[in-house]
């Protein structure tokens, strides 16, 4: 299949060949990979890419993948609706 549609990171529109390229000009880190695609930091926080594009580096520099570097989530960790910080509590 086509790398170039098979997409990572769905918030930020990052495809298997995007990180493959990325690895090959030698940005081989998950920080540095955030860094330069955006990846993980979209609506999501990488709740859905995360794992995904942590099997690609740890594959390309043959490590384990919990030896991969992957970015800490920053708050929010879950997403919210602006009404709640309006109202102070649950929105139901």
């Amino acid at each position: 299949m086509d790398e170039s549609k098979i997409i990572l990171c769905r918030c930020e529109n990052v495809t298997l060949a995007d990180i493959h390229k990325l690895l090959e000009s030698g940005i081989t880190s998950m920080q540095e990979i955030k860094k330069m695609c955006r990846c993980t930091m979209g609506p999501c926080q990488g709740r859905t890419c995360k794992e995904m594009i942590a099997r690609e580096v740890a594959a390309y520099n043959k490590i384990p993948v919990m030896e991969v570097d992957i970015p800490v989530s920053r708050i929010p960790i879950k997403p919210i609706m602006f009404g709640q910080f309006i109202k102070g509590g649950d929105e139901s």
